[in-house]
């Protein structure tokens, strides 16, 4: 597809500024105008691409120079765009803020630059007036790589208020594309690893979303932002595409194996280009609510259980007991599972003292301490997913605690934030903490699709 594909890249000074209502907002408004929109989300972040998808009504994908290399951020940014009039990427925390000790690697402004978007910088004014113009020149001027292309003013509390922060911007260079008013917070309500996913609370997210656009559309120079957009520079790369990248076994067929991915509000931490690169190498991807289906899918060969909120349904999932048994049984048999996070609390013995799947003889509770950050990490064991001495990276997020960290036969070694193994490997399970990228090692997809075929 073409490289020039307009986009813009939504950022902020720093955290609760009000980027995600912005960007999606943004997302929403533009699709409201009849717009084809690409939603992207910078960083590892699960949940705020679910409010994304509802807004565009597609996919809403990331892009993260850690996990995936930044080789690869433009390349998948175009997959996600293919067919679209506009992309709209929300960035992390604050636009200069990457990954620890790495300079700017995996920042908002690194992702930019590699996609060679303009920056719009969303500021909350509402404890300021004229030091706004410093702020936004600072950001501005820091890297003269990063085109800080508008400013989106927030939580502004009044005509007066607007009025003295569009004269101290007059100077800066660069335009107001936007005010938004000091009003009550948009329903999006939090806990303990963020705002709560769209599959547990859809019709309150639809409205949530709705207020968002309204708010956008009513404050915001959606024909500036636009015309914005169409000035990015064309970017000199060819999309990614799943099958090229796992080598040419094809798409699904008659009798392609079936790997099972779980989905539903327990397990809803998940890149939509691991379906993508399973259906790739010859499976065929079907997903079930470990909630609610009380079987596997019929002729389950593999199954993949990614991240998501299991101790908030820890009741629920642990009364459904025929699906556990139908889980331990696969397992038991050797047939690969994959299981990232949520996936690997759900196969131990228990959660918070509920009966989980037993697949692994460890226990997993609820801890107040928050494990946090990007991981460098090797392959201590051959597994479904990778030979040993693998080197990937990854991210964990989550406070539980699994006892013991890892198995006889560890999944991973890590180096940061201290030296350890963690995770399992038994038969044909890989179970651990780590959420890892396929698009980084699209190998991993073809191993396990090949496992399925002859296990």
């Amino acid at each position: 597809m073409s490289g020039s594909v307009p986009r813009l890249v939504v950022a902020a000074p720093s955290s609760g500024s009000g980027k995600t209502t912005v960007a999606t907002g943004l997302m929403a408004a533009f699709a409201a105008r009849g717009l084809a929109v690409s939603a992207h989300k910078v960083g590892p972040d699960y949940i705020d691409p679910g409010y994304h998808a509802l807004a565009t009504g597609r996919v809403g994908r990331n892009l993260d120079a850690y996990l995936c290399g930044p080789e690869l951020v433009a390349p998948l940014f175009l997959h996600g765009a293919r067919g679209c009039d506009i992309a709209v990427v929300e960035g992390v925390m604050g636009l200069y803020d990457g990954a620890a000790g790495q300079g700017e690697l995996a920042s908002t402004a690194h992702v930019a630059k590699l996609l060679r978007a303009p920056v719009v910088l969303v500021v909350d004014a509402s404890s300021q007036s004229r030091s706004v113009a410093a702020l936004v020149h600072g950001f501005a001027s820091w890297d003269p790589e990063v085109r800080v292309g508008g400013v989106i003013l927030n939580k502004v509390g009044s005509d007066r208020h607007e009025e003295l922060l569009r004269e101290a911007l007059e100077a800066s260079g660069v335009p107001v594309l936007g005010v938004l008013r000091r009003v009550a917070q948009v329903d999006t309500p939090s806990r303990h690893l963020g705002l709560v996913p769209v599959a547990e609370r859809r019709e309150k997210a639809l409205e949530a979303v709705a207020a968002m656009a309204a708010q956008v559309a009513a404050g915001c120079d959606l024909d500036g932002l636009a015309a914005l957009a169409r000035g990015a520079g064309a970017l000199p790369c060819a999309a990614w595409d799943a099958a090229g990248a796992v080598g040419p076994d094809g798409p699904a067929r008659p009798g392609a194996p079936v790997v099972a991915v779980a989905g539903g509000p327990a397990f809803t931490f998940s890149y939509a280009e691991h379906a993508e690169l399973l259906t790739a190498a010859g499976a065929e991807v079907v997903s079930f609510d470990p909630l609610r289906d009380e079987e596997l899918p019929e002729g389950t060969a593999g199954l993949v259980i990614g991240g998501g909120f299991p101790e908030v349904y820890a009741g629920e999932l642990s009364a459904n007991e025929p699906l556990r048994k139908a889980v331990a049984e696969l397992a038991a048999g050797g047939a690969p599972v994959a299981a990232e996070c949520a996936g690997l609390l759900y196969l131990c013995r228990e959660l918070d003292g509920l009966p989980m799947c037993g697949v692994l003889d460890a226990g997993a509770r609820m801890s107040e301490r928050l494990t946090l950050g990007y991981r460098d990490a090797v392959a201590v064991s051959d597994s479904v997913l990778a030979a040993a001495g693998t080197r990937v990276r990854g991210h964990e997020f989550h406070r539980t605690v699994v006892e013991p960290e890892a198995g006889a036969a560890p999944a991973w070694g890590v180096r940061i934030p201290r030296r350890r193994v963690e995770g399992f490997v038994q038969r044909g399970v890989h179970a651990s903490y780590l959420h890892t990228h396929w698009a980084a090692e699209p190998g991993v997809a073809r191993r396990f699709v090949e496992r399925c075929r002859t296990s």
